[in-house]
């Protein structure tokens, strides 16, 4: 056999273990009732800000710690605490998605990600004024 082609096989091999090691690893959108069933793993769970209940963030206080209540796809509530300053536009957003791990009676989010509304009014195409 050529060094070639053994050298190919080695690469194909270790590229192999990297993608399996790696998604082993990787974290899956999941509800909270999955997330609290499995509390050591990390998950994305998507959702919307219940916004009956009270955000908490006073960086005077504690520029690293911020709170709110997140209702998931399936319906389920959970206080999810943050521990970095409150994203900008949270309160705007659409959707949200934490990503993070269940610990105890709340869920503790490694990061957050925003989906905000769109510039664009429904119904009308961009460039275009409402008479």
């Amino acid at each position: 056999m050529k060094k070639s082609s053994i050298i190919i096989i080695v690469l194909i091999a270790v590229a192999i273990g990297a993608i399996l090691s790696s998604y082993g690893d990787a974290s899956t959108y999941e509800g909270f009732e999955v997330a609290t069933e499995n509390k050591g793993k990390e998950y994305h769970v998507v959702g919307t800000l219940n916004r009956q209940k009270e955000t908490y963030y006073d960086p005077q206080k504690d520029a690293n710690y911020f709170t709110f209540y997140l209702i998931d796809e399936k319906g389920e509530e959970r206080k999810v605490i943050y521990r970095a300053p409150e994203p900008q536009d949270f309160e705007r957003s659409e959707k949200i998605v934490i990503i993070g791990k269940i610990d105890g009676d709340h869920f503790e989010a490694s990061k957050i990600l925003l989906k905000c509304p769109s510039k664009y009014n429904e119904g009308q195409a961009p460039g275009t004024s409402a008479s």
